[in-house]
């Protein structure tokens, strides 16, 4: 299949493909004229790609996991991701609340809402340290 049916079928750009072969996370086995030909398994292995991008994997690390026999998984990282993921849900999730009780609020000023200021601070210990501020 060559790099424009890919790049359709996929919905990355060629650049992006010819990138990550470059990276060598992808395989091209020949070329027609001037495009690059891929094994058609070339689309399962872009959707293992996304999958690693998506849950917050570096290429590099996407890369270490790919061998000649196949994926061989790197089971504590992905669980450290898992964990990042949920720390990160936990935190959106408090955010999600506090702006819908804001924009519920019935206080005459925002900053007399405990709700509201608990909020703050919690955007406050994400920074690190308040008086940056």
């Amino acid at each position: 299949m060559d790099i424009s049916k890919v790049s359709k079928i996929s919905g990355l750009p060629t650049s992006t493909l010819r990138f990550y072969e470059e990276k060598g996370l992808i395989h091209s086995i020949g070329r027609d004229g001037l495009r690059r030909v891929f094994n058609p398994s070339v689309i399962e292995h872009l959707k293992l790609i996304l999958l690693g991008r998506n849950a917050g994997l570096s290429l590099d690390d996407i890369n270490n996991m790919f061998t000649a026999k196949g994926p061989d998984i790197d089971r504590e990282l992905l669980a450290a991701k898992a964990d990042e993921l949920d720390k990160k849900i936990n935190e959106l999730v408090s955010m999600r609340d506090g702006l819908r009780h804001a924009a519920a609020c019935t206080a005459p000023s925002h900053f007399e809402c405990p709700k509201f200021l608990r909020l703050l601070n919690i955007i406050g210990k994400k920074r690190g340290n308040t008086s940056k501020l």
